[in-house]
């Protein structure tokens, strides 16, 4: 397990692997998405929270996930274009994963180690401050636009 958020690796929708230390100083909001859920409209208030903030050092991480209903079916091209042209998305996606069982990827098991158990559903939120520290985890119905204030806050 590791000591913090920084340490671990991650992989971009386009196959590149970053560190997440890349992110090191933001607000964080980081989602896992799917394109074919009923929360699957949020991608519309995370982007508006994206454009909104990003100037101001504040980062939505999308995290695509199949594990719930198979409701990211598609391989990375397939949920690109989906979030481009769907959502207009700009902020940072990144490759599938799971988020539980025994090949959670370690993001997400550190994650969960931080704020809670196992993730319920698509659209689990965890939002981070600028020190890497997790300050809230929100439930999949608990829409970006409800976050905002607390993403605000942070930012100040």
């Amino acid at each position: 397990m590791t000591n913090g958020i920084y340490e671990i690796g991650v992989e971009t929708l386009g196959g590149q692997a970053i560190s997440m230390d890349a992110y090191r100083g933001k607000v964080l909001l980081i989602v896992n998405t799917a394109s074919q859920c009923g929360m699957t409209p949020q991608y519309a208030g995370l982007q508006a929270l994206h454009e909104r903030w990003s100037d101001r050092g504040f980062a939505v991480l999308g995290f695509p996930c199949n594990q719930f209903g198979a409701q990211e079916p598609g391989d990375a091209e397939q949920i690109a274009e989906f979030c481009e042209t769907n959502y207009g998305v700009t902020f940072p996606m990144h490759a599938k994963l799971d988020v539980n069982g025994s090949h959670a990827h370690p993001l997400y098991r550190w994650l969960k180690t931080q704020n809670g158990g196992d993730i319920e559903w698509n659209f689990t939120k965890f939002l981070v401050d600028r020190s890497g520290k997790v300050v809230e985890r929100f439930g999949p119905r608990t829409t970006p636009e409800t976050i905002a204030p607390e993403v605000e806050r942070l930012l100040s």
